[in-house]
């Protein structure tokens, strides 16, 4: 079984995004790619907008911040959680991915080899490979480089991963 939703990635050293920015951007990037594929009439702020009123830092976007901020932004219609990895793989089938943070500073994991250290992706998808999960993802781009898709195995980063779902409420 498998799932991948196709959406249009950023990158974020993309020149529309303030160099201060860049480094930091992942977190505001994400939410732009999803809001961009949930709201594709809708007109959203750009990068730089995003990452002031998500409350960006040098160090990247906490959790709690990317969820309380998106959720206001939102507004009542819809909402913005953790959840888990069979919710993130629900979320998916429903056709909307799903906002993936790997963390290995703020979970203390200091050991072990993960994918990513601190970054904030797109989750599109996910595959078994050899009946084992792997997560599809938009990286986010790098230096002179668009987003992609990668493949990422769940299982060595899972002790590091935080899934954030964006749903309509059940009014």
């Amino acid at each position: 079984m498998s799932k991948f939703i196709e959406v249009q990635g950023k990158s974020q050293h993309d020149i529309d995004i303030k160099p201060p920015y860049r480094a930091s951007a992942c977190g505001p990037v994400t939410a732009f790619v999803l809001l961009r594929h949930l709201f594709p009439s809708r007109q959203l702020p750009d990068i730089n907008e995003l990452y002031r009123q998500l409350g960006g830092t040098k160090i990247g976007l906490p959790t709690w911040r990317f969820i309380r901020n998106l959720d206001r932004m939102l507004g009542p219609d819809w909402h913005v959680k953790v959840c888990d990895v069979k919710e993130a793989m629900h979320q998916l089938e429903e056709g909307r991915p799903v906002a993936l943070k790997f963390d290995k500073w703020f979970r203390l994991k200091w050991r072990g080899r993960f994918s990513y250290d601190y970054h904030w992706v797109v989750l599109v998808g996910y595959d078994y490979i050899e009946g084992i999960l792997h997560l599809l993802v938009h990286d986010n781009g790098g230096r002179n480089r668009p987003s992609i898709v990668q493949t990422i195995p769940y299982e060595p980063n899972k002790k590091i991963l935080t899934f954030v779902k964006i749903e309509p409420s059940k009014r």
